[in-house]
Formats: C-alpha cells, sequence, structure tokens
C-alpha cells in the first residue's frame, strides 16, 4: 500500500472550522465515488513540521492507494464529477501545499493516530538494521511505519504512526509531532 500525502495550510481569510468542513466535504465525495485502486483517506491538524512555512498551523491528508498506478486515476478523478466542486472549494481556500508519496512499511493505516515521529535513517545505517532496530517497538504498540518513495516531497524519509506516545529507539533521532484526526 501506498500514500499520497498532501500538506497544505489554510489561507488567512479562511476561519479554521471553515477550511475543516471543505476538506472533509472532499473527503466524502472522493470516498463516495473512489477511483480505481482507492483504498481511503484520512487527514491530520498538525503544528510544528519544519517543512511547513514558518512553523504554521496546517492539514496532512493521507490518500491511500493499492499501488502507484492508482496515482493517476486519483488525480483524474479529484478533479471530475461529482468531485470537482468540492475539491474546487478547498482548493480555493488553500494558501499552498506541498507533497510527497509514501510506502507502508509495516503495521497497518492509523487514521486515529495522535502521534506521528519523523526522522531520517542514520547515515551508514543499512535498512535491514534499521528494521532490526524498530523491530521492538513494532511488537510493543500498534505503530504504521511509512517510507518515502523516491525522495519525493520535503518530510523526513521514514514517519511512524501511533495512538499513544512513543519514543524512537536509539540510534534514531526523530521529532514527534502531535496529530489531531480529522472526523472524515
Amino acid at each position: 500500500m501506498i500514500a499520497y500525502v498532501f500538506w497544505h495550510w489554510k489561507a488567512d481569510r479562511v476561519p479554521a472550522g471553515t477550511y475543516e468542513t471543505l476538506a472533509r466535504n472532499f473527503h466524502s465525495v472522493l470516498r463516495a465515488a473512489p477511483s480505481t485502486e482507492f483504498v481511503g483517506s484520512f487527514a491530520f491538524a498538525i503544528s510544528g513540521a519544519p517543512w511547513i512555512p514558518d512553523g504554521r498551523p496546517a492539514y496532512e491528508d493521507w490518500y491511500l492507494l493499492e499501488t502507484s498506478a492508482g496515482l493517476d486515476a486519483l488525480d483524474r478523478a479529484a478533479v471530475s464529477p461529482p468531485r470537482l466542486e468540492p475539491h474546487d472549494a478547498i482548493a480555493g481556500a488553500v494558501d499552498a501545499g506541498t507533497a510527497g508519496l509514501y510506502k507502508l512499511r509495516s503495521g497497518t493505516p492509523l487514521p486515529d493516530a495522535t502521534r506521528a515521529l519523523w526522522f531520517r535513517k542514520p547515515a551508514g545505517m543499512s535498512y535491514a538494521a534499521l528494521d532490526a532496530v524498530l523491530e521492538p517497538l513494532r511488537r510493543a504498540t500498534a505503530i504504521a511505519i511509512w517510507s518515502r518513495q523516491m525522495v519525493l516531497g520535503p518530510a523526513p524519509e521514514f514517519c511512524i504512526h501511533s495512538r499513544e506516545p512513543v519514543a524512537a529507539p536509539p540510534p534514531i533521532q526523530a521529532r514527534p509531532h502531535a496529530l489531531r484526526p480529522l472526523e472524515l
């Protein structure tokens, strides 16, 4: 499974409640008339992410797809009826955004996650060694580990979603972020 992750922040003129309603509407119509390979979507309100300009409050949408082949279908579906009007409404309220492509490395997606740990693989560490370091964390709690694909997007290479606070095992240096799941 992969996820197209879209980080966006609202225009100053748009109240947060209005913005979140527009986002919910778009997710709702997208899920009601899904594109090929679309599995589902969820979204979080976030703050303090270093890849968001000036550390402003932002939103993080996760669009789940079976494979990367579903990206073209998702792109077409997002701007075609019956999704066009809700897409244009939220797009008109966005100040700016950026995106990335992530692959589910371990676990299952957690739309109700309240925590994220973003990190880079330590220099010189193999992916097998990273998996070994993360194994105790995987066994201890329900987590989803995502890895960036093809260096797309500004965020670090890895993300761990969890419902409870978790600490990254040494030697990983992770930046924790609180997530507020949006009720979609």
